[in-house]
């Protein structure tokens, strides 16, 4: 569905305490592709997309996300180095000197909204410096109708200065960046940095307070799609585990690539309406309908072009973050309205850089309890400032720099869904095989996906000792057979041809998973603990 673009209508920002009237309201992509070119902000590729530099900041900077701590999140929140808090005393000088910057300048306005399912909507505008960030929050949020535009009253604004910078000694933030969440006020707050994607995170982020709190439906760090016959699957996983690739799937109709809530009515709906996908190593052989939707409308981040705007996708010499906003629509095969019925298939996406998890096993309900709220992986470069190689890395939920609540809430929720709807819960690493990061190679994308379509079609056997073998350290049972995929591959021992070496470092990595898992020991059920590794050391 495409949005309304009014030609000459424009509105006032001084609700906001902007006073002036240069704003451009509502433009169409085009026009901000268009604007964005004629300001030297930004290079129109060979596909026709659009190619910007995001500048200093080139993934999201999770130590400058701060919440304002007031009467509505200080008992709620999980306040701790992932939801730091704000005084909101400092907020509002700091809110008066990011507007008094933006009273210098031409804005750029966009009125949308999050969630797919009417009932759960949220009107949010959009007040960007740039125009390419404009067009972010078009591709990004789900775009209104003529009629909803008429009638639109925003709930959330968003307020994106990326050419502020803060004072950190006055302002009361640890660097010149910030984002910043106000739930009395409805805000987002996010300046020095151009990296787009804490536009939508920081609105995501307070979904997930809103959702769970006031609406009984659980938000989730996932991707969706739906089967020819309506069953929907949701893939868990940080960035770089594989979430947009795996989920846009030519047999199954995409539902949403990132972020989505899961009802009390068995549904499941997309949060957003574009898709924000890694284009690092891009192909078309491998990845022919992401590499079909970077075209006009899309808007790249951060890559190479040549002199005529062909875009080499290995050159990391800006960032291995390399990304594309595009509107979902730019997908052939899509799910419209982004709403899914009968979930019966998750995958819980992991990047072992170990190499010692399996490329597949089933999980029992303690276990995906368990591995929920470990949520194992180890950061990709780029995704984060300052990471410039993988690191083993636990993040609860599969998303926990996004979830304000403490993690077990979640876990809880979702536990309580697996069992309603009786779902099948598959782990899959999609990282490293045959030995660690730097000594092994990352798992073949193509036997990836061959032992997810085996899951999704019922071919795997069943749960049985002829079927699977139970890993000795971590307690999961791994398939022994799959269509596509050599036996061997199967086996994460067997393709590192030394017993020693592998269990020395499956051990290690089992002591991990239990280190991390003592700060939740105290809120676990003895069900959920038995749900880990092994005690064993070696």
């Amino acid at each position: 569905m495409k949005a309304y673009t009014p030609a000459s209508k424009t509105i006032s920002l001084q609700p906001y305490g902007i006073q002036h009237e240069n704003v451009r309201y509502q433009l169409s992509p085009d026009e901000l592709h268009d604007l964005t070119i004629e300001e030297g902000m930004g290079k129109e590729a060979f596909s026709g997309a659009l190619a910007v530099s995001t500048g200093e900041f080139t993934g999201r900077s999770p130590m400058d996300r701060f919440i304002v701590k007031d009467s509505i999140t200080e008992d709620k929140i999980w306040w701790g180095k992932i939801n730091i808090p704000f005084e909101s005393e400092k907020f509002d000088k700091l809110y008066d000197k990011v507007i008094a910057y933006l009273n210098e300048k031409e804005l750029y306005v966009r009125d949308c909204f999050a969630c797919a399912d009417p009932n759960y909507k949220l009107n949010i505008r959009v007040v960007n410096e740039y125009p390419w960030s404009n067009m972010f929050a078009y591709n990004m949020f789900l775009r209104p109708t003529e009629d909803e535009l008429e009638a639109f009253e925003p709930e959330w604004t968003v307020i994106n200065a990326p050419g502020f910078k803060a004072d950190a000694e006055i302002d009361g933030t640890r660097q010149h960046n910030f984002a910043i969440l106000n739930f009395t006020k409805k805000i987002a707050l996010v300046a020095g940095t151009g990296y787009t994607g804490e536009i939508k995170k920081g609105i995501f982020s307070a979904l997930n307070f809103i959702l769970p709190v006031d609406k009984n439906v659980l938000p989730m760090h996932c991707s969706a799609n739906m089967g020819e016959d309506g069953d929907t699957a949701l893939f868990f996983g940080l960035s770089g585990t594989g979430k947009t690739t795996l989920s846009t799937d030519p047999n199954r109709k995409l539902i949403g690539d990132d972020e989505h809530g899961w009802t009390a009515k068995n549904t499941v709906f997309n949060f957003e309406g574009g898709c924000y996908a890694k284009v690092i190593d891009l192909s078309e052989e491998k990845e022919p309908e992401i590499y079909g939707a970077i075209k006009k409308g899309a808007i790249l981040e951060n890559v190479i072009m040549d002199e005529r705007g062909v875009v080499d996708y290995s050159d990391t010499s800006i960032t291995q973050n390399t990304r594309v906003s595009y509107p979902i629509y730019h997908i052939e095969n899509i799910q419209e309205p982004s709403i899914g019925e009968n979930v019966k298939n998750i995958f819980f996406l992991t990047a072992d850089a170990f190499g010692v998890l399996p490329p597949i096993s089933k999980l029992t309900p303690s276990q995906a309890a368990y591995h929920f709220i470990s949520g194992y992986t180890a950061k990709v470069a780029g995704t984060e400032a300052g990471v410039i190689e993988p690191q083993p890395s636990f993040s609860a939920c599969f998303g926990a720099p996004f979830m304000p609540l403490h993690p077990t809430k979640y876990a809880e929720m979702l536990s309580r869904k697996m069992k309603e709807s009786g779902v099948d819960v598959w782990l899959i690493n999609t990282g490293w095989t045959g030995g660690p990061y730097g000594v092994g190679t990352r798992m073949k994308l193509k036997y990836t996906r061959a032992m997810i379509s085996a899951a999704l079609n019922g071919e795997l056997g069943l749960y049985s000792y002829e079927n699977y073998h139970i890993h000795s350290v971590f307690g999961v049972a791994q398939p022994r057979e799959c269509p596509g995929v050599p036996t061997k591959v199967l086996s994460p021992r067997a393709t590192w041809n030394n017993d020693e070496a592998y269990y020395k470092t499956a051990f290690k990595l089992s002591n991990a998973f239990r280190e991390n898992f003592k700060k939740f020991e105290p809120f676990a059920s003895e069900e959920i603990r038995r749900g880990g590794p092994q005690r064993y050391a070696f």
